[in-house]
């Protein structure tokens, strides 16, 4: 008799053991959503998903409960649990949230560099090159995320860096970057490196600046996001249920 066919979702997840503790389910299914190896509206087969950890389905609904807090799982009555689909207008206020956020770590952080900082920012955007010299949308958009940290661990406000990994987080699913041109990709490291320019010349009023550009483009550039493929959800709610 042959195997039934996994779901898309079970089929990324990774399973050490069977009777994982909660706490490695709620990782791993983290994991997989924010890889964005389950793009948004994929189902998240309760009963699969608890057999493949060999658990019952009590702690994989709590963990589900839990990335429903984050803003990465949805659930409807009737139609179960889903990854999180935002529709444009939400992915655009998230967009203002990590803006508002980044502006914030970078005021505070700039002066408090250390070399070590310093060699992060630009390791980082040395991947981000290669990721455009490779175009490797998956690549860049990962590294994309390691360059804004870096620029931004420095400030040290370990609440407000946290608020800003949880906002990131809610957009991981759609991997903006990954749906993006070639060409968009470039111009928005053209502004990582201008970034990076004010960042190691201790330059804060350069830094604001260029990053309201690149934050500006990102805007452009999130808005041109495809909305007919399921990648985003409908704006109007009724269409949602």
């Amino acid at each position: 008799m042959s195997q039934r066919r996994r779901s898309v979702l079970a089929s990324k997840l990774v399973i050490e053991r069977p009777g994982s503790p909660q706490h490695a389910i709620l990782d791993e299914l983290r994991r997989v959503i924010l890889d964005g190896a389950a793009p948004p509206g994929t189902p998240i087969p309760l009963g699969e998903v608890a057999d493949l950890f060999g658990v019952s389905q009590i702690p994989v609904r709590e963990s589900l409960k839990t990335l429903i807090g984050e803003g990465l799982v949805d659930h409807r009555p009737n139609a179960g649990y889903a990854v999180a689909q935002l529709t444009p207008d939400e992915l655009h206020e998230i967009y203002i949230v990590r803006e508002t956020l980044e502006t914030a770590a970078l005021s505070a952080g700039l002066a408090k560099a250390t070399d070590a900082d310093r060699l992060a920012a630009i390791e980082a955007n040395a991947a981000l090159e290669q990721a455009i010299r490779d175009d490797d949308p998956v690549a860049y958009h990962r590294h994309s995320r390691s360059f804004h940290l870096a620029l931004t661990r420095p400030s040290k406000m370990l609440r407000l860096l946290h608020m800003l990994e949880s906002a990131w987080n809610m957009t991981e699913p759609v991997q903006p970057m990954v749906h993006s041109t070639g060409h968009d990709r470039s111009a928005l490291h053209d502004d990582h490196k201008h970034m990076l320019e004010a960042f190691l010349a201790v330059d804060l009023q350069r830094l604001l600046a260029t990053s309201e550009t690149h934050h500006r483009r990102l805007n452009t550039v999130i808005a041109k996001l495809p909305t007919d493929t399921g990648l985003l959800a409908p704006e109007d709610i009724s269409l949602r249920k």
